[in-house]
C-alpha cells in the first residue's frame, strides 16, 4: 500500500491538464511531450529527486497522460502522480528506443507534437533519436506556452510560497546572528541552513552568501573565508516548500557601519518602497522598473543599471533559479493577480529584496523581515 502524497488536490491537476489540452487544440496539435521537470510536476503531480534522469510526460488531447521514467521511480509515481499510465526503463535498456516506442504507442505514427525545445533535459541526442524513430511526426516548440501556464499561481501555490517566506525569515535571522568577527562563511551557512530546514524548507541552500570583496559581486557562494570587522556580508535566503520558492536579501555589516553606509541602505530602501508601491494589476512592468533604475542612477548609487528588477518565482527545480517573466526596460507585459515575484536592488555591495504576490487590489509582501542595514 503506497501512501498518496499529492501536493495539491487531484482536481487541480485535472484542471491544469484541461487548460493545456485547450491550448493544444487551439494550436492544432495532438499532444504535448513535456520534458521540463517543472512542467511534468505541475501537470501530473509526479515528483522525484531523480528528475535529472530521462523522463517526460505525454499529454494527449484525448486519452490519459502517460509518464515515462526510470523504473526505480515507481514508488514516487504511485505516491505523487495523479495519472496511472506509465512506461518505465531500466538501466540496461536503450532509453531512446524505449522512449520512441512509448510515444508511438500513445500517439501513433503521424502526430503533431508540442515539445519544449528550451527544456534542459531534452538533449540534441534525445531529440534527434525521437525524430528519427518517428519520421511522420511534426514538432512545434511550445516552451513559452508551458512556462506561461505557471506564471499565475493558485491560492494553494501561494500558500506554499508564504510558508517558504517564513523559512527565509528564520534563515536571515540566523545569518545575522552568526555574522561575527572570526566566524567563517561556512559556519554562517550551517546556521542558516539549519534554521531554514527547521522552519519548514525542503532544501537548505542559503542562496547568495559572500563577504569581503565578493560581496560586491552577485551570486557569490559561501567559502572558508573568515569574517573581519567592517566586512559587508551579502546574504539572500532561498528556501522552498514543495519546491515553491520565496526569497529575500538584507544588507549586513560585521560589528560596525559608517553613517554613509546607513544612508546608502536607507536610499535603497526608499527607492524599493517607491517601486513596489507602484505595482498592481494592470500596471506595466516598465513602471516600477523605471523607478528602480532612475532612482539608483540619479542618486549616484550606480553608474549603470543592466540587471532585471523583477523576476517571477514559483515552482522551480534546479538548475532553474527563476521563471522566465522578467522586468527590464523593454518588457511589454503587465502585472496580474496571482503572479509572484522576487524584486531586488543592489548597489555598492548592499542588497535589498522581497518576494511579493500580486493581488486583486495591489500586492502582498510575502517576506516580512525588518528593512534596514543590520550590524551584527
Amino acid at each position: 500500500m503506497v501512501t498518496k502524497a499529492y501536493w495539491f488536490p487531484r482536481e487541480e491537476y485535472l484542471a491544469r491538464v484541461e487548460k493545456m489540452r485547450a491550448k493544444l487544440v487551439e494550436n492544432q496539435l495532438d499532444a504535448l511531450i513535456a520534458f521540463l521537470p517543472e512542467t511534468v510536476t505541475y501537470l501530473t503531480g509526479f515528483f522525484t529527486r531523480g528528475y535529472s534522469s530521462f523522463q517526460f510526460a505525454i499529454i494527449p488531447v484525448e486519452g490519459d497522460p502517460v509518464l515515462f521514467c526510470r523504473d526505480v521511480e515507481e514508488y514516487y509515481l504511485d505516491s505523487t502522480c495523479v495519472f496511472p499510465k506509465r512506461v518505465m526503463w531500466t538501466d540496461s535498456d536503450d532509453k531512446n528506443a524505449v522512449a520512441s516506442r512509448a510515444v508511438l504507442e500513445a500517439l501513433g505514427p503521424t502526430p503533431r507534437i508540442a515539445v519544449e525545445m528550451q527544456a534542459w533535459p531534452l538533449t540534441v541526442g534525445r531529440f534527434n533519436a525521437l525524430k528519427e524513430a518517428i519520421p511522420g511526426a511534426s514538432w512545434t516548440d511550445v516552451s513559452r506556452m508551458t512556462s506561461a501556464m505557471r506564471i499565475i499561481k493558485s491560492p494553494a501555490e501561494v500558500a506554499y510560497q508564504r510558508k517558504a517566506a517564513k523559512a527565509a525569515e528564520a534563515g536571515m535571522a540566523a545569518g545575522i546572528a552568526s555574522a561575527k568577527t572570526g566566524a567563517t562563511e561556512r559556519e554562517m551557512a550551517a546556521e542558516i541552513c539549519a534554521a531554514m530546514i527547521r522552519a519548514g524548507s525542503d532544501l537548505p541552500g542559503p542562496g547568495v552568501l559572500s563577504s569581503g570583496e565578493r560581496a560586491y559581486h552577485l551570486h557569490g557562494g559561501y567559502s572558508d573565508r573568515v569574517l573581519e570587522r567592517g566586512d559587508i556580508v551579502q546574504l539572500e535566503t532561498t528556501p522552498n516548500v514543495r519546491h515553491y520558492h520565496a526569497r529575500f536579501m538584507r544588507p549586513i555589516k560585521v560589528e560596525t557601519a559608517t553613517d554613509e553606509e546607513h544612508r546608502i541602505v536607507e536610499k535603497l530602501i526608499a527607492i524599493q518602497d517607491d517601486a513596489i508601491a507602484a505595482v498592481g494589476p494592470g500596471v506595466r512592468a516598465t513602471v516600477p522598473d523605471a523607478i528602480y533604475r532612475d532612482g539608483a542612477l540619479s542618486s549616484g548609487l550606480r553608474e549603470t543599471y543592466t540587471n532585471k528588477t523583477f523576476y517571477s518565482v514559483g515552482l522551480m527545480l534546479a538548475p532553474n533559479g527563476g521563471e522566465p517573466l522578467e522586468a527590464e526596460p523593454s518588457s511589454a507585459w503587465t502585472f496580474e493577480p496571482g503572479m509572484t515575484f522576487h524584486t531586488y536592488i543592489l548597489a555598492r555591495g548592499f542588497g535589498m529584496s522581497e518576494t511579493i504576490t500580486i493581488t486583486d487590489t495591489g500586492y502582498e509582501r510575502l517576506t516580512n523581515f525588518p528593512r534596514q542595514l543590520f550590524v551584527s
